[in-house]
Parts: structure tokens; C-alpha cells; sequence
């Protein structure tokens, strides 16, 4: 039992779990920031081909 008590000590103490947590924000940041960004640049080429269609007919 005293072993699984140090166990839990260790892992209250450690500073791995906030880092993990950190890490996992920063990257669920990163993805909103690109997935706006492609959606933003497909939008932009959507109405150039757009106008470029109607020039041609």
C-alpha cells in the first residue's frame, strides 16, 4: 500500500502532466490557427476562379 501511495506522491509532484497539458493546448491552438487560414486562402481562390470562369464566358 505504501507503494502505491509514493506512487500517486510522485505523480502529484512531477511536472510532466501541466507540461503535456501545455504542449496540447499550444498544438490545439496551432490547428484552429492553420485550419482558419486554409479555409480563409480556399475562400480567396474559390472567388478567383469565380470570376475568372464568368471573364472567359
Amino acid at each position: 500500500m505504501k507503494s502505491l501511495a509514493k506512487k500517486v506522491q510522485r505523480f502529484l509532484v512531477s511536472e510532466d502532466g501541466p507540461t503535456a497539458v501545455e504542449y496540447a493546448v499550444m498544438l490545439a491552438l496551432i490547428v484552429i490557427v492553420c485550419l482558419t487560414a486554409i479555409s480563409s486562402v480556399g475562400t480567396n481562390t474559390k472567388a478567383t476562379f469565380t470570376k475568372v470562369a464568368a471573364s472567359l464566358k
